[in-house]
């Protein structure tokens, strides 16, 4: 098995299937020789940290000024050392590097923050401060700007849910019409808890996409239990708010389609009451995309876990069309611990794609490969998922290392699934797609080399 942890390994990826090399993760080499707030902290953290670190916000603290910042320099160096923060668990050591969404801190970053708390966290000349960065004043719509809109074309809300203070959690699972009366191709979706105080009790929200298809490659299929999920269409949870198509590529809503909500709503402290709402951005009809797509949930086999055991399980998803991967996102609860996606190709050829190798049940980061990274596969490719769930102490978040763990919807249970995107392609356009690729990686090798 190929990890693409070396050059070769790397070409091989890039010869087989297209996808660019992943970054290389350097020695840190552009470090300030005395780093200060204003000039060398505060940009970082502006672009990396206050989307969640600034007031009424979901972080326990804002980043926003120096005297935000500076009682938590300790706390903050340990969190950016160890890579908890911002929340990335990525393995930077192998598969593809190159995503749209990457909020890690680079080397250089990471290295500029511990040297100026290590000397002793100066605040520098305010002159040197950069204008603050702007957010809404309520919760907004991030995508609708980049369409010329202030929300989106369709918002589709569940039904409200009241979670009292105390409650055992809750799955709230209502069935809405979506009202269209005609076919839609879908360019964007946003989904969020309706309020920022929903935000407290709702850990996760899945919309599924119910329609008379008569196309199963775009189907879910079943879950563990055997139960037919419906079209998956998006899903919420910290760290993941929607996705963009990328160009001349969406997801197909038909009329008479429902959306069956799957919401996860736990304790938040006081009785709260709220609903979820799925922002929906169309193509214009005159601009129907030539590929589809869809979210498939890829499993990694039957959760069976012993008292005070490391468990590996494995499930295998066969690409019936050929189709480029869109992102990863790993599903564990308390107990997992790692995950990966393989690729092995129709010549037997195997290659890691992406391998999270520090799972943290905090965060369900969706990893959106860059537009020339992501894998180009051709069909009867088989995607590999593997698992590893952690039932013993060594694993933090366990809550009891002596119960024997089956699959189940509760925190305390466990699951191990992937939500993979892919974007199927016939033949002809899959080999255009590949051509096209190739031609810019080969045009932008020329012009690094000039």
């Amino acid at each position: 098995m190929s990890r693409t942890g070396g050059p070769l390994g790397v070409l091989a990826v890039v010869a087989a299937m297209g996808v660019a090399a992943p970054g290389v993760v350097g020695a840190a080499d552009d470090v300030p020789a005395k780093p200060t707030f204003t000039k060398d902290i505060a940009p970082i953290f502006q672009e990396k940290c206050q989307a969640c670190h600034r007031p009424d916000s979901i972080a326990p603290m804002s980043l926003v000024t120096y005297e935000d910042a500076r009682p938590w320099a300790r706390s903050i160096k340990a969190r950016v050392e160890d890579r908890q923060m911002p929340p990335w668990h990525i393995d930077k050591s192998v598969g593809i590097q190159q995503f749209k969404n990457d909020r890690s801190l680079s080397d250089d970053q990471i290295a500029t923050i511990s040297k100026w708390i290590d000397e002793g966290a100066p605040k520098g000349d305010p002159k040197d401060m950069p204008p603050p960065r702007q957010f809404p004043d309520d919760q907004g719509w991030n995508f609708a700007k980049m369409f010329g809109q202030t929300e989106p074309d369709l918002i589709i809300r569940s039904t409200p849910w009241e979670q009292k203070a105390g409650a055992n959690d809750t799955w709230w699972k209502p069935v809405v019409e979506t009202g269209l009366t005609e076919a839609r191709w879908v360019r964007a979706i946003e989904i969020r808890p309706g309020t920022v105080k929903g935000r407290k009790i709702t850990h996760h929200a899945i919309a599924r996409l119910q329609q008379d298809d008569g196309d199963t490659i775009f189907a879910a299929g079943l879950d563990q239990n055997g139960v037919d999920q419906g079209g998956t269409f998006m899903e919420w949870a910290v760290g993941k708010q929607g996705e963009v198509m990328r160009p001349n590529s969406g997801k197909l809503m038909l009329p008479g389609s429902r959306i069956t909500w799957d919401i996860h709503y736990s304790n938040g402290g006081e009785a709260i009451t709220d609903d979820v709402e799925l922002g929906i951005y169309f193509y214009p009809k005159d601009q129907e995309p030539k590929y589809r797509q869809t979210l498939h949930l890829m499993g990694a086999g039957p959760i069976d876990i012993a008292p005070n055991e490391v468990k590996v399980t494995q499930g295998f998803f066969v690409l019936r069309e050929n189709g480029r991967i869109e992102s990863f996102q790993p599903h564990m609860h308390l107990r997992g611990k790692a995950m990966s996606m393989e690729a092995i190709l129709p010549n037997g050829q195997t290659t890691m794609l992406s391998y999270v190798n520090d799972f943290n049940f905090n965060w369900h980061n969706s990893y959106v490969y860059a537009d020339d990274a992501a894998p180009m596969l051709p069909k009867g490719t088989i995607l590999r998922i593997t698992a590893w769930h952690d039932n013993t102490t060594a694993k933090k978040s366990n809550p009891d290392p002596n119960v024997w763990v089956g699959y189940g919807d509760r925190t305390v249970d466990e699951m191990g699934h992937a939500w993979v995107n892919v974007t199927y392609m016939k033949d002809d356009d899959f080999k255009a797609e590949i051509d096209a690729r190739r031609a810019r990686q080969t045009q932008s090798t020329q012009q690094q080399q000039q």
